[in-house]
């Protein structure tokens, strides 16, 4: 038991790539490298502490031909109180995590629903990069649970070494979505609790680039390797198979081995590599050189990326002839993996990783735990584990003489190889063992887990919505109002449903202004109102306001705070205090004068706001609180109600409405509401775009989803609950 005495629930999340228990197909593409290895050591790491019940995995449910079937089993067990669990989010086929960002409101409905189900409440969430981050963001604020969050790599870093290799802006962020992922870093490291980097020249140098850079929340944990898998050579290794296939590329297969082991990735610089092995006669009669590059069966089949990096190393090879001086196997299993470090070790050799960057190394602790010296680069993570291990040289990546002179040194200096095989041995087991790694996690996340209160969930005991299945949410002015025909159509067709279908109006307007619009056009008062942008909710027959709801959205608010930063802002004018509420700071735009949306964003993340920014119709700014909007207010209301998603139909059309339309809900922008703050979901599969306008395009929706088809009326008709008696229960009254 930790902080608030609950069992200590930990949800991980990991959302791209391919992840498995055991055999994980690491460097089979850029989505398979080490953090795939790293969320699942850390469950299992975790997991096997007293003083924690259980851990789950979330990651993505792939259904492919193309990669094995483990990746559609929708929950692996990994012992002692761990699980992988598979989450559906778009296509089943296995997807690149570029193409992964419409998604990801998908994934998140979907993994909140298994927790439902299984009536699951987390300790906390920690997300494992930008996509998971997206994931995590939400659900902490749907769930009120602690947000832990770890980059593994960041997108203003990516971007920046993009640009200075000669890409332009425009292709990087059609081929890497890259404003999708810095935005989600940002929105993320505003929400997060803690941030767990592995050194600490990452949080400076690289999470220091972030508007949301608050350095005080991040914590300098280093990932940790499994000394069983890990150890020194025993013999064993030489009757492996994957000795044999080395041995079948080299002339005097006796020598000290150079290691390299990574993905085909053109960071990972083995080109310097071989081209200073095969400058330099000394190196090439003192060692082999082996490179592990991936798994590939035929080169042309590999993406662009790697395709040219193998190319270059076949070519390289080819030019200084290096044949029967080198071994650059096909195929390698992930339990082959410790084999070679101890088959290197026991040559007497060393593992190099000459990157041109690298945010941790995982490699380099696993060489070291085997009894392996090393030589890396002198950037990130290589920096903190020489410091630690004492067992290597750290390396200019860019000097082929200074690669040349560390690989020497070590391999020559028998006694000196043997001081480091020893002092990295000790220094894993003391710094890098996973152990070692739960026990600095559990002491960083137990101040988090100190105020953590459950969610508001308080079940509805008005009767009606026993019957009711379904739920349809709509915007109002533009949605309803415009066409009285289709409005009073649309009202007929609600009334005559109402037995199992639910109503609801998700407005920008406050309480007092909306009802005075419903009671102009006569609309009739809906089940739920959802007012001011998500931040207030009233239920029918009486109005009955959830202060359960406003308790959970005032987290991180600073209304004053957020007039502060923005009041000041050329084409920004605070609209009327009659358009002001508790919960809701709203601003006239002209955006011919003001700062963009990214730029005001960014402004108040410098500020440490964390608000969710809507821009309406190109002319209002609202803020809110960041556990509020409309989308997460509706799926509030319909989590405590019990309908699916599925069965909500969400019609909107403008910027504030669009996290109510993605993910799991049906919904739908009616012909006049095609804004260009919505045209990014015009390739949504799952977005009805009607042809006809305000509520005939609601209708028309109606119809295409078949909404009200399978709808389950009661064999005894249901009280009408406009008929109920004032003291009727609502959620969080």
């Amino acid at each position: 038991m930790i902080g608030n005495d609950r069992p200590l629930y930990i949800v991980l999340i990991s959302v791209h790539g391919l992840i498995r228990g055991n055999n994980l197909e690491l460097g089979r593409d850029p989505d398979t490298g080490g953090q795939t290895l790293y969320v699942v050591e850390l469950a299992r790491a975790l997991a096997a502490r007293d003083d924690v019940q259980r851990v789950d995995l979330f990651t993505r449910l792939v259904d492919d031909p193309g990669v094995s079937p483990d990746y559609a089993r929708p929950v692996e067990d990994l012992g002692d109180g761990a699980r992988i669990v598979r989450i559906e989010a778009g296509p089943p086929g296995y997807l690149p995590k570029e193409a992964l960002w419409d998604e990801l409101d998908a994934f998140s409905d979907n993994m909140l629903g298994f927790l439902r189900e299984d009536d699951l409440l987390p300790s906390l969430i920690h997300s494992h990069y930008a996509d998971a981050g997206y994931v995590g963001t939400r659900l902490s604020a749907q769930l009120g649970v602690p947000l832990v969050h770890t980059g593994h790599s960041l997108g203003r870093v990516k971007r920046r070494r993009l640009l200075a290799s000669g890409i332009s802006q425009r292709v990087i962020d059609e081929r890497y979505n890259i404003d999708r992922r810095i935005h989600a870093e940002e929105d993320t490291l505003a929400a997060a609790s803690l941030v767990v980097t592995s050194t600490t020249q990452e949080i400076e140098e690289q999470y220091g680039l972030y508007d949301h850079y608050q350095p005080e929340r991040m914590s300098v944990i280093p990932p940790g390797t499994d000394l069983k898998r890990f150890h020194p050579p025993t013999g064993d290794e030489q009757k492996a198979p994957i000795k044999r296939e080395l041995e079948r590329f080299l002339k005097h297969p006796k020598r000290p081995i150079i290691l390299a082991l990574s993905r085909p990735d053109e960071r990972k610089n083995i080109a310097a590599l071989i081209e200073a092995y095969g400058a330099s006669p000394e190196l090439r009669q003192a060692a082999n050189l082996v490179i592990v590059a991936g798994n590939r069966d035929d080169i042309r089949d590999l993406d662009n990326g790697p395709q040219q990096v193998l190319t270059d190393i076949l070519l390289l090879i080819d030019s200084h002839d290096l044949y029967g001086q080198v071994a650059y196997p096909k195929h390698h299993s992930a339990d082959e993996v410790p084999v070679l470090y101890q088959i290197a070790a026991a040559s007497r050799g060393v593992f190099i990783n000459p990157a041109l960057t690298e945010p941790f190394g995982l490699t380099l602790i696993e060489a070291a735990a085997s009894g392996l010296p090393i030589v890396a680069t002198e950037d990130g993570g290589p920096i903190d584990i020489i410091k630690h291990c004492h067992n290597g040289i750290l390396i200019d990546p860019l000097d082929r003489q200074d690669i040349t002179k560390a690989l020497l040194k070590v391999i020559s200096d028998a006694s000196g190889w043997r001081r480091m095989a020893k002092n990295g041995l000790a220094g894993v087991k003391r710094h890098y063992a996973w152990a070692a790694h739960a026990e600095s996690y559990i002491e960083a996340i137990t101040p988090l887990l100190e105020t953590v209160e459950p969610p508001p969930r308080a079940p509805l005991s008005r009767r009606p919505m026993l019957y009711h299945d379904r739920a349809i949410f709509t915007d109002l002015d533009q949605n309803l109002l415009g066409d009285p025909d289709s409005l009073a159509d649309f009202i007929r067709i609600v009334r005559e449903n109402r037995k199992c279908s639910s109503f609801g109006i998700a407005t920008g307007r406050r309480l007092d202004s909306a009802l005075a619009i419903m009671r102009r056009y006569g609309i009739p008062r809906p089940d739920v109102l959802i007012t001011a942008l998500g931040t207030e909710i009233y239920y029918a027959p009486q109005l009955t306001y959830d202060y359960a709801w406003s308790r959970h959205i005032d987290y991180l608010w600073h209304p004053r705070r957020v007039r502060e930063a923005l009041t000041d802002l050329p084409g920004i004018e605070r609209q009327p205090n009659t358009e002001q509420s508790r919960y809701k700071v709203s601003f006239y735009i002209d955006p011919a004068h003001a700062p963009s949306l990214e730029e005001i964003s960014s402004i108040l993340h410098q500020a440490d706001l964390s608000v969710h920014l809507n821009l309406s119709f190109g002319q209002f700014l609202d803020a809110v609180p960041v556990r509020a909007s409309k989308g997460l207010a509706l799926r509030y209301v319909a989590d405590q109600w019990g309908i699916p998603l599925e069965h909500c139909l969400a019609a909107g059309g403008s910027g504030a409405d669009e996290d109510m339309m993605r993910g799991n809900t049906l919904a739908v922008v009616v012909a006049n509401r095609h804004h260009e703050e919505l045209s990014q979901l015009t390739d949504t599969e799952s977005i009805y775009f009607a042809e006809r306008p305000y509520a005939a395009g609601i209708l028309e929706a109606i119809a295409h989803y078949r909404f009200f088809d399978a709808c389950q009326v009661p064999t005894t008709p249901a009280p009408d609950p406009e008929s109920e008696p004032e003291s009727a229960s609502a959620p969080g009254a």
